[in-house]
C-alpha cells in the first residue's frame, strides 16, 4: 500500500490509526481550541495520530438560511492559529477549484466533499497543490467506481491520496454502510478512511436540517476497524445539542475517549494478523 505523510504522521500501510476529529463547522476559535486540545490530549494517551478537522464553509447545507461558517479568508485565519496553537495537522474541505491553491497554504489535507467527488476539475486543483488529497466516495457510487477518482487523481500529478466511507443512500433520509467498500476501495492501495459520524446522518431528516441517529456511530466503528482501515474521521463536540451542523451525529466529547479505546484495540488485532 503507498503510504501517506501529513506532517510528521505516516498513514496506511500498517501504521498506528489516525484521527481526523473536530466540529463540523468552525463555530468559533476558543471553542475549536477546547475541542481539539482535548482530543489531542486523548490521542496522546493513547498513541493515535491526531488531525484537526473542521468546515470553513458547509456550501451543501438542507437550507438557503443555515449557518454556513466563517467564509474563507477568516476560515482560513481560524484553522492557521489552530494549527498553530495545537501543534498538529489540519484538514479542511474545498467546494470550488478557487479554493484549493488558498486552503492549500494552511490545510495539510484537501478533502473533497463526496457530493464532490466526480468533478474533474476540483480534483485537478486539489492534486496540483502537492498536498495530501482525501476525497469521500459519494452517496451514489459503488465502492468500485473510487478507482476513477483515483485515476483522476493520478492524472493530475497525485500520488497522496486518501478514499473516505461515509455510507450510500437510497433516499429517504437514510445512509446505509456496506463494510465490503472498505476493501474494496483499500485494494487501490491507497490509506481508507471511516467517516463514523456523517455515516448515521438522516440527510434532510428534519425537513430543513439533517438528523441523525448518533447511538450508531460506535457500531460502525467498531466494524470499520475490524475489517480493516487505515485512519477514523469523526466530528466531535462539546455539546452537540448546541451544534450549528449536523449535531444529531456528532460525538460528545466526553465520550470519545471510550470509543477510541475500542477502535485502538482492535485496529492491534488486525495489524498483528496483518504482519
Amino acid at each position: 500500500m503507498n503510504q501517506v505523510k501529513v506532517g510528521n504522521y505516516v498513514i496506511g500501510g500498517g501504521e498506528k490509526l489516525t484521527l481526523l476529529a473536530g466540529p463540523c463547522v468552525l463555530e468559533g476559535l476558543d471553542r475549536c481550541l477546547l475541542i481539539g486540545r482535548t482530543i489531542k490530549e486523548i490521542c496522546e494517551r493513547l498513541d493515535i495520530n491526531y488531525v484537526f478537522k473542521a468546515s470553513f464553509d458547509k456550501a451543501n447545507r438542507s437550507s438557503y438560511h443555515s449557518f454556513r461558517g466563517p467564509g474563507l479568508k477568516k476560515g482560513l485565519e481560524m484553522l492557521k492559529t489552530i494549527k498553530e496553537e495545537l501543534g498538529v495537522p489540519v484538514v479542511t474541505d474545498i467546494h470550488e477549484t478557487s479554493q484549493a491553491k488558498p486552503v492549500a497554504e494552511v490545510a495539510d489535507i484537501l478533502q473533497i466533499p463526496a457530493f464532490l467527488c466526480r468533478q474533474t476539475d476540483l480534483l485537478h486543483a486539489a492534486a496540483q497543490t502537492g498536498r495530501v488529497v482525501n476525497v469521500k466516495k459519494g452517496q451514489f457510487l459503488a465502492p468500485e467506481d473510487m478507482r476513477n477518482v483515483v485515476d483522476k487523481l493520478h492524472e493530475s500529478g497525485c500520488d497522496q491520496i486518501m478514499l473516505t466511507e461515509r455510507g450510500a443512500s437510497f433516499g429517504y433520509h437514510n445512509l446505509v454502510v456496506d463494510m465490503r467498500s472498505l476493501p474494496i476501495m483499500r485494494s487501490f492501495g491507497y490509506p481508507v478512511v471511516m467517516d463514523g459520524t456523517h455515516s448515521v446522518q438522516l440527510p434532510g431528516g428534519n425537513g430543513t436540517t439533517s438528523a441523525g441517529n448518533r447511538e450508531y456511530v460506535e457500531y460502525l466503528v467498531r466494524a470499520a476497524v475490524g475489517v480493516g482501515i487505515d485512519a477514523l474521521f469523526l466530528e466531535v463536540h462539546d455539546n452537540p445539542e448546541e451544534a450549528l451542523s449536523d449535531g444529531a451525529n456528532m460525538v460528545y466529547l466526553d465520550k470519545l475517549e471510550d470509543l477510541l479505546k475500542d477502535a485502538v484495540a482492535i485496529h492491534e488485532i488486525v495489524r498483528h494478523k496483518a504482519k
